[in-house]
């Protein structure tokens, strides 16, 4: 089977037309006729290669939309027809200990839809059928491409630290992932408080629904909230004054961060232990969980502000996003 994208040839090169074949289907895998397909800002690292591990050419895109079309002969639960998203994660083994224990995105031999292999900027993509995240119905197709990465990257954390929804919370970096954090944990039942450090941003925040906003540049505003939060969710990838944030914790608190800090995290021990505070971290989530957050988004009705761009016209919307004027996640759409 032909598909037809767009890649990236070289490290930082703009995208240009790019055909390939996709060769046998697999007997577990499914092929994607791709609707809509996300732009995050992990698609920028794999095309400049910031962590290594890019092979060109690429084709990116990673937060897919479509409808199956072709099924390999051992595929379990998608049909085609289906419409199914597929994120980050396109393949797991299935039989490793955290794969039978429901933790596929923890695999040790899982496989990314653009590490070593072609993405969703493109008119077909091809992905194990457990990855193939069936869409519930009545939900916005236009709008859940982010859900499939940016989404999960933000509900997992939810989960993993027991956020009850009494709990008063916090999220930092108030951007594609983050404004996904205040409409979950809005909905989730807690009080949110954001740390943004662009006033223009505020009423947009307060409309996502956090009853706060704090400057993250101003130590009287980061002092005011001292010891009050039970949860802060850190989606930002740049080095930040951790212990500030580590003391806007209540006793118990949990700091978990998302965003990819390519720094050390300097967290200093003291801050830790008189409060038993914890830190962590997670990656995407479970097929499982991911199908579970696209159900509770269609019940509250929660997506991301998105912003959509012809597929024909991506290389403008990197730039969009490039230039830090995506509000607040871009959607690319083909024909």
């Amino acid at each position: 089977m032909k598909v037809n994208g767009y890649a990236a040839t070289e490290q930082k090169a703009k995208l240009i037309p790019y055909s390939y074949d996709l060769g046998e289907i697999g007997s577990e895998e499914v092929d994607i006729k791709v609707s809509y397909c996300g732009i995050c800002h992990s698609d920028l690292s794999m095309i400049n290669n910031d962590w290594g591990m890019t092979q060109y050419p690429i084709v990116p895109g990673h937060e897919i939309i479509g409808e199956v079309i072709a099924i390999g002969n051992a595929v379990k639960n998608v049909s085609v027809g289906d419409k199914v998203g597929l994120g980050w994660m396109s393949a797991s083994c299935m039989s490793c200990e955290q794969c039978m224990d429901g933790e596929h995105h923890l695999c040790p031999q899982s496989e990314a839809t653009i590490v070593g292999r072609n993405g969703g900027f493109a008119d077909k993509v091809r992905g194990h059928w457990s990855w193939a995240i069936p869409l519930p119905e009545g939900i916005d197709m236009s709008k859940a491409g982010p859900l499939l990465c940016g989404g999960i990257t933000v509900f997992n954390p939810i989960i993993l630290a027991g956020v009850k929804p009494t709990d008063k919370v916090g999220v930092i970096g108030i951007g594609g992932l983050g404004h996904m954090a205040v409409k979950f944990l809005k909905h989730w039942g807690c009080e949110v408080i954001a740390f943004s450090s662009n006033p223009a941003k505020k009423k947009s925040i307060l409309n996502m629904g956090a009853s706060q906003v704090i400057d993250s540049t101003s130590t009287e505003e980061l002092e005011s909230i001292n010891g009050k939060l039970d949860f802060i969710l850190n989606t930002t990838n740049v080095s930040l004054d951790w212990n500030s944030y580590l003391t806007a914790l209540a006793p118990k608190g949990k700091f978990h961060t998302v965003g990819a800090v390519l720094e050390p995290m300097e967290i200093p021990a003291f801050s830790l232990i008189m409060g038993e505070k914890s830190v962590g971290g997670s990656p995407i989530g479970s097929p499982a969980l991911t199908k579970t957050m696209l159900d509770f988004c269609v019940r509250h009705n929660i997506y991301p502000d998105v912003e959509e761009f012809p597929m024909a016209k991506v290389n403008e919307a990197i730039e969009h996003l490039e230039n830090g004027k995506a509000r607040f996640r871009i959607v690319l759409k083909n024909k």
